[in-house]
């Protein structure tokens, strides 16, 4: 994957992206262990469980759907129903991608919230 940057393109967008890009070659989601990609906006969290070898998403969860905000609170709900869904499909182990964000904040609640509720990574 190639990472092209604009003039326009934010410092901090463009770090976060080039530290994605690092962590992505290393990453590797398979049927058996699914690649749990996260990204975070300003008003909503959407996770995706990913199989990298056919390129598909098996599981996927929205703050959009659950009509939930953005904050703490919101992660720990949406982890919830993404593990009510993961479940169901009897996916329970994965790889966390955490895309360039600091594991820190929404992504760490959302990641201790899935763990709790049965996942493992």
């Amino acid at each position: 994957m190639k990472l092209k940057v604009h003039k326009s393109t934010a410092k901090k967008r463009s770090a976060r992206l080039k530290k994605k890009m690092r962590i992505r070659k290393k990453l590797w989601g398979t049927l058996e262990r699914p690649r749990l990609a996260i990204y975070r906006s300003l008003r909503h969290i959407s996770v995706q469980a990913i199989d990298d070898i056919t390129g598909t998403t098996l599981v996927a969860a929205t703050t959009q759907d659950l009509k939930a905000t953005s904050n703490k609170e919101g992660a720990v709900a949406l982890a919830k129903e993404f593990a009510k869904q993961a479940l169901s499909k009897k996916l329970d182990k994965f790889v966390f991608d955490r895309s360039g964000y600091l594991y820190h904040g929404r992504v760490k609640a959302f990641a201790d919230a899935a763990r709790e509720a049965g996942l493992n990574f």
